[in-house]
């Protein structure tokens, strides 16, 4: 599965950082030098591919 990690920037100057395609916690540890690039993180939202296990993906992919 292909991963990606994208950062949008808002006119205004706010950020929203995005993973996807990232199993459990390995997502934070990918986007870690942006999270502290850019400074504290005022909200998160955690989605489903956060709560797989690294386990759980490879099964899906077989499952395609």
């Amino acid at each position: 599965m292909t991963t990606t990690i994208r950062l949008i920037i808002s006119p205004k100057g706010q950020t929203l950082l995005e993973t996807k395609g990232f199993a459990g916690g390995s997502c934070r540890e990918a986007s870690e030098f942006l999270e502290r690039a850019l400074g504290s993180t005022t909200f998160e939202q955690l989605t489903s591919e956060f709560h797989q296990t690294s386990e759980a993906s490879e099964l899906a992919l077989e499952r395609r």
